[in-house]
């Protein structure tokens, strides 16, 4: 019977981590795989714990084959601090090469929590020629990318705010045509991937008959949305359309509830996404809001079994229930796209695993996934395409309502809404 062992190696400058379960191999040496992270964030701390949980299950059937022979896959991860408030973005660029320099990764996954570190970032993987499948998500991403492709071809991405956006909108098509709603107020988190959809998002509404009757934003760490509420019940607003990804964010919705804002919350806020935020802040708080969680298997799917299927495996493996809406489940999926594009080159070589990649077809928990231009391609159908998934709360459940594929019920409104 092989043994599991887990390896850590814990350095204090930067919370240097790593770890993994490798089995007995031989004597093989193990394929490490960097995680440069925001570890302390909810969303980048359950995606290293679905990492992990992903090198458990390819070590468990052997490993990656690599020249002929069998090699573990071994995680050694860093916490970058990139996505805490006021952390430089200097700092975070330090820990990721000190993570290149003293682990040697030979690929990446996962990546810098926060949009900004990524585009930075990005210059550091083509300096040192690390190969990474990255997730932050500013569409300034491939703006980058296609500045000079051949230097910055080791960076791929599993997501771009602009198919959040084209989820919203066309989340929003289907309130005006079910509710005949036409005004909405924009709250975001001001920082870059959530201004982008802010902004991408008026931009559709005023195209598109809508009365755009506000946009607010708001720094990293606020937790009072009482004016922009207030404004938005002034102003008749039927949508209140909020994008972040801070713990403090919570508190919109407790607030929207309090003073009983006739309109309905569609976007984006990080703490109501798990389970948990029904217990957290209550059924009667949470339930009326439709969040958007930025990949299947974030959120368990009756009509798309692979994504109910990893829910369920990290609920086992760690005996809680994923949180998090954005990250978990794609970090999974790219380790296994990642251990099978190095079988398919049967070479760690950056050029050849990069063709590796940009040649993948894997069906996993977000949906089939693929790459153009070292994007991830999202659809509406998981059999094509990854997918997003829009859910609302109904009496302390999440019930998916977009897209139709795996939609399980309609959008209601509050029940003290006309």
């Amino acid at each position: 019977m092989r043994s599991r062992m887990s390896f850590t190696v814990a350095v204090l400058l930067f919370g240097l981590l790593a770890l993994s379960p490798v089995n007995s191999f031989s004597g093989e040496k193990p394929i490490v795989i960097g995680v440069p992270s925001s570890l302390k964030m909810l969303e980048s701390s359950e995606a290293l714990n679905a990492i992990i949980m992903a090198v458990e299950e390819i070590n468990a059937k052997g490993g990656v084959k690599l020249g002929g022979a069998h090699r573990p896959l071994k995680v050694a991860s860093i916490d970058t601090r990139g996505g805490e408030p006021g952390v430089p973005i200097s700092d975070a660029l330090l820990a990721i090469e000190k993570l290149f320099l003293e682990q040697k990764p030979d690929a990446v996954v996962l990546g810098p929590f926060r949009s900004e570190v990524l585009l930075a970032a990005m210059d550091l993987y083509s300096k040192y020629k690390m190969v990474g499948i990255n997730v932050a998500m500013t569409p300034k991403f491939i703006e980058k990318y296609n500045t000079d492709p051949e230097k910055y071809k080791y960076c791929f991405r599993m997501l771009n705010a602009k198919y959040v956006v084209g989820y919203l909108m066309k989340t929003m098509a289907k309130l005006n045509k079910d509710y005949g709603f036409n005004k909405v107020y924009i709250v975001v988190q001001d920082v870059l991937w959530a201004s982008a959809i802010g902004k991408g998002m008026k931009g559709w509404f005023e195209k598109n008959g809508w009365t755009v009757a506000g946009m607010d934003a708001y720094p990293t760490g606020a937790s009072d949305f009482s004016s922009s509420l207030l404004k938005a019940q002034q102003s008749e607003a039927q949508v209140i359309m909020p994008i972040f990804d801070m713990a403090s964010s919570g508190t919109l919705a407790l607030q929207w509830k309090d003073m009983r804002v006739p309109a309905v919350p569609v976007g984006f806020i990080s703490p109501l996404m798990g389970s948990k935020a029904a217990e957290t802040f209550g059924n009667d708080v949470v339930d009326g809001v439709v969040n958007i969680a930025f990949q299947a298997g974030n959120v368990p799917l009756a009509k798309y079994p692979p994504a109910t299927d990893f829910f369920n495996a990290y609920k086992k493996r760690w005996g809680n229930e994923l949180q998090a809406g954005h990250m978990p489940s794609e970090a999974y999926d790219s380790v296994f796209v990642m251990a099978n594009a190095i079988e398919k080159a049967d070479s760690l070589d950056p050029d050849n695993l990069i063709k590796a990649i940009e040649e993948a077809d894997y069906k996993g928990s977000i949906g089939r996934i693929r790459f153009k231009n070292h994007e991830i391609v999202f659809g509406e159908d998981p059999a094509e395409n990854a997918i997003l998934v829009i859910y609302q709360w109904k009496n302390g459940k999440r019930v998916p309502v977009f897209p139709e594929s795996i939609a399980e019920g309609p959008i209601d409104k509050p029940k003290w809404m006309k």
